[in-house]
This record gives structure tokens, C-alpha cells and sequence, in this order.
């Protein structure tokens, strides 16, 4: 309980010190408004027109869902094949490894046009984001079953299946959720790139919209919006995999 407490409080201790430093800083140094609002200021945006985030919030947390959901299932189904069959894992897993470092923001205007502006290109856009992540943390979590284990298992007839169910997936699950609060992450600063980009709604469009017209505490009040929504998010996944995890 205590442990869970001090999970929870120390968070909120820096979040209250990060705002109180904020604060401090526009009222310190008279910073005017247009440069850094205040937080209340930011508070003051936020309550005065909510629907507008709220609807803005709510494309967002579409493409980070639909896009998000699709990109992990194809990665975790990828991971098992390339795992099922070696030669393959030789042949692809390299470059799903090195897939990894290229910037997504770069494959943004080629997605732009080969399947132009949308709610589609961006949900895609976000799943492929997501996917490689996915792929390559199940991948190496299948095969760090240890050996022991396979012996035993061996030693009582046991089918791969039950194998598979009963020693591999339990001891991949770590990587498998590494991947996925990577690809948590990586989804909603992808449904942001793709509102720049690839379509014209959710809070990365009113965050590009506020900064060509220098609105830096709409700006702002949409970025809030945005962390909450990614903590929630980040944090889902973590109890999900407290919930599954296999002690």
C-alpha cells in the first residue's frame, strides 16, 4: 500500500513543482503572456472553450486507438512468424532492427503521396509507427525462454503449443509490453505528425493552427490535453501487463 502511495504521490509532487516553477517563472520575470501564459492562463483556456478540445481530443484518441490497435496486432502476429521460421528471422529481422532508427516523421510525405490526406492515411501512418517496436520486443522476448525450462517440458511430452503457452509467452510478456508502452508513446506523437501532415482535425492540427496565429496558450492547453490523454494511455498498459504478467 505504501509502495503504491509513493507510485502514485511522487508523480504528483513533480507535476506540482514543475507548475509551481512555471508559475514562479512568468511572475519572477514578468514574461508577457504571448511568449508563456501562465498557468492559469492555460487553466482559464481550457475551461472557457472545452468542447473545443474535447472534440479535438476525441479524433486524437481515434487514430491513437484504431491506429495504435492495428499496428500491435500486426507486429505481435509478424513477431510469431518471424520467430516460427528462423530463415525468415535471419532474412527480415536485421532490417526490422535497423527500421527502427529511421525518423517516421520523413515517411510522412511519401504516405501523403501515394494515399494523399485522411482519417485512413493517418490511422495508417500511426500503425506503422507502432508496428516495429511490437515486432522486434516479441521477437526477442520468444527467445529468451530459458533452456531449462524447454527441457523440462520436453521431458513430459509436452506439445509446442503447450509449450509455447506455458514457458515462452509467459517469459516474453516483459519484452512484449516493452514494445507496446514504446508503441503507446510512439502512437500519439504519430496522431500528432499526421494531423500536421496527413490531415486537418485532432489536437495536432489545433497545435499547428495556434502556432501560425502565435496562440501559445491554446498551444499550450492543447499539449496538456495531449499529455493527460498519453499518461492515461501509458498508463493502461501498465496495469494491463500487471494484470497478465506471470510471476
Amino acid at each position: 500500500m505504501r509502495r503504491g502511495s509513493a507510485a502514485l504521490g511522487l508523480p504528483l509532487l513533480g507535476l506540482a513543482v514543475a507548475v509551481g516553477l512555471w508559475w514562479a517563472l512568468t511572475v519572477v520575470f514578468a514574461i508577457p503572456p504571448f511568449l508563456l501564459p501562465s498557468p492559469a492562463a492555460v487553466v482559464a483556456r481550457l475551461a472557457g472553450n472545452p468542447d473545443l478540445y474535447l472534440a479535438n481530443a476525441v479524433q486524437t484518441l481515434y487514430k491513437i486507438l484504431i491506429g495504435g490497435a492495428t499496428g500491435i496486432a500486426v507486429g505481435f502476429t509478424l513477431a510469431l512468424v518471424v520467430w516460427a521460421v528462423p530463415l525468415l528471422e535471419r532474412a527480415i529481422y536485421p532490417y526490422l532492427v535497423a527500421a527502427r532508427v529511421l525518423p517516421k516523421i520523413a515517411i510522412a510525405p511519401v504516405f501523403l503521396i501515394y494515399f494523399g490526406v485522411g482519417f485512413e492515411t493517418a490511422i495508417l501512418f500511426v500503425a506503422v509507427i507502432v508496428f516495429f517496436p511490437v515486432v522486434v520486443g516479441t521477437a526477442a522476448g520468444l527467445d529468451r525462454t530459458p533452456e531449462s525450462h524447454l527441457d523440462l517440458l520436453r521431458s513430459v511430452d509436452a506439445s509446442p503449443v503447450q509449450t509455447f503457452l506455458a514457458v515462452r509467452l509467459p517469459h516474453a510478456l516483459p519484452d512484449v509490453f516493452a514494445g507496446v508502452k514504446q508503441s503507446v508513446t510512439l502512437a500519439v506523437v504519430g496522431a500528432v505528425v499526421a494531423e500536421w501532415i496527413l490531415s486537418n482535425d485532432g489536437l495536432g492540427s489545433l497545435i499547428l493552427v495556434a502556432s501560425e496565429n502565435v496562440q501559445v496558450d491554446v498551444m499550450l492547453a492543447a499539449l496538456t490535453v495531449l499529455l493527460a490523454m498519453g499518461l492515461c494511455l501509458y498508463g493502461g498498459v501498465a496495469l494491463c501487463y500487471r494484470a497478465v504478467a506471470w510471476q
